[in-house]
């Protein structure tokens, strides 16, 4: 059985090219949609997925209908692979139900993990450059070593943490995240008492 799946991102956008496609390729049943393809939501497409059976074809105007990267594509195509339903677009004139439509997703496929694997080496070589030149990842410091000085000295003179951090222009956490704690004063001693004649 032959299903369509047309969809529209906006209330502007009129899906009547999409319909007169589908129902030319002889789909029985359409489903359409008005929701933008970066929407992981799209209930229409969930209902088609949950309608088809295996030996059904999935039928759509153009690819980008379905999917808005080449990850969401051939993981929807790899869904319907399990399902052994098979996905046709008109326009890009790709049948996976044909040797030629399964060799071009195997290239898709093969092309979105050359780009995964990319993005990651180019990020590990970022990295790594940074640290050879002694920048880290992560927030900066908001207290350099004499920050740290500056502070244990206004503690040790007794000042009050609260103080400190006012003075330094940072919050009390901010000490308390450098490790900078005011030291418990001593317990008072305890008096004598007087003797009673």
């Amino acid at each position: 059985m032959l299903l369509g799946y047309a969809r529209v991102s906006t209330t502007d956008q009129d899906p009547a090219l999409q319909l007169r496609a589908l129902k030319k390729a002889g789909c029985k049943r359409i489903f359409e949609e008005q929701a933008s393809g970066a929407k992981i939501d799209r209930p229409e497409l969930a209902r088609i997925l949950d309608v088809v059976r295996a030996g059904d074809t999935i039928v759509i105007w153009k690819l980008d209908r379905l999917a808005r990267s080449i990850a969401q594509l051939i993981e929807t195509v790899r869904l319907l692979e399990d399902k052994k339903v098979q996905l046709r677009s008109l326009t890009e004139s790709i049948d996976t139900s044909t040797a030629g439509g399964k060799l071009t997703f195997h290239i898709f496929g093969a092309l979105a993990e050359f780009e995964r694997a990319l993005i990651q080496e180019r990020t590990m070589a970022g990295l790594a450059a940074a640290r050879a030149q002694g920048r880290y990842g992560g927030r900066p410091r908001v207290l350099d070593e004499n920050d740290i000085k500056t502070a244990k000295a206004l503690i040790a003179a007794g000042e009050s943490m609260d103080d400190v951090a006012r003075r330094l222009g940072v919050a009390r956490s901010t000490l308390y995240a450098a490790g900078l704690r005011k030291h418990p004063s001593p317990p008072p001693k305890p008096r004598r008492r007087k003797r009673q004649r």
